[in-house]
């Protein structure tokens, strides 16, 4: 939908570009749209490790809007009742976090689709489909494909289970979720470490194969040789912090 700005999105991958996005904590509408001036394809909107209440997340979506960029929405859990008024905000993705199973998968995914499309999502019409102006039918065929339904792979269940998970109908992207992943074996942090990087690369080789969107939190030197479909580089508060820095040492 053009509300989502996910087709652009899909054509930097289609042109086979890495897409470049940032991670959103704060509640301020204008570090959204910023971010979306500055150019980035996509932000996410991390509303799983921030303070950001739902309104925020709904001004964060709609400032996204006028600016081209893909607006991505991490929710808190992978529970049915989280993931519906995020669904309503009609964002180009939804992460869904610590899916650590195919079942875990299955239900990410039932909850994002209508019962039509093999789901468990419930009507709540608004913001959507144009606050009525778009066709009911037109609309559900939006939905067979929109919003992404992202799998965050962050423990090392969620590694030994990923082939049963990217066999999953209807998963459409995995990120990667490297330090909750890392700290999963006890190496908090460390992208140094063999058993971590071999996950890390188990993960990206087997997702890339099954021909699955690959994307992920990709700060730092480790990723620069490692293709994604998507990356996000930064979050917001670590850009400004970092910027800030290099100002005070000059």
């Amino acid at each position: 939908m053009q509300i989502n700005h996910l087709d652009r999105f899909r054509s930097v991958i289609d042109a086979g570009d890495t897409a470049r996005g940032c991670v959103l904590t704060s509640t301020d509408a204008a570090l959204a749209e910023l971010a979306g001036e500055c150019g980035f394809d996509f932000a996410w909107i991390d509303f799983e490790h921030s303070p950001l209440a739902i309104t925020d997340v709904a001004h964060l979506v709609m400032a996204l809007r006028g600016t081209g960029c893909a607006s991505f929405v991490r929710v808190p859990w992978n529970v049915n009742y989280l993931l519906k008024p995020v669904l309503d905000l009609a964002p180009a993705g939804v992460i869904i976090p610590m899916v650590n199973s195919g079942e875990e998968a299955r239900r990410a995914v039932a909850a994002c689709r209508y019962p039509a499309d093999g789901g468990e999502r419930g009507f709540a019409l608004r913001r959507a489909d144009g606050y009525g102006k778009m066709p009911l039918g037109e609309y559900l065929e939006y939905t067979r494909r929109e919003p992404l339904v992202i799998i965050q792979i962050e423990h090392r269940e969620a590694v030994e289970k990923i082939d049963e998970i990217l066999a999953t109908p209807g998963v459409d992207s995995v990120c990667v979720g490297p330090f909750d992943l890392s700290a999963s074996y006890g190496k908090p942090g460390d992208f140094t470490d063999p058993e971590v990087i071999a996950a890390i690369d188990l993960v990206r080789e087997k997702t890339l194969a099954a021909g699955i969107l690959l994307g992920g939190f990709c700060p730092g030197p480790f990723w620069k040789e490692r293709f994604m479909h998507w990356k996000a580089l930064a979050t917001d508060t670590g850009a400004l912090a970092s910027a800030y820095r290099k100002l005070l040492a000059k």
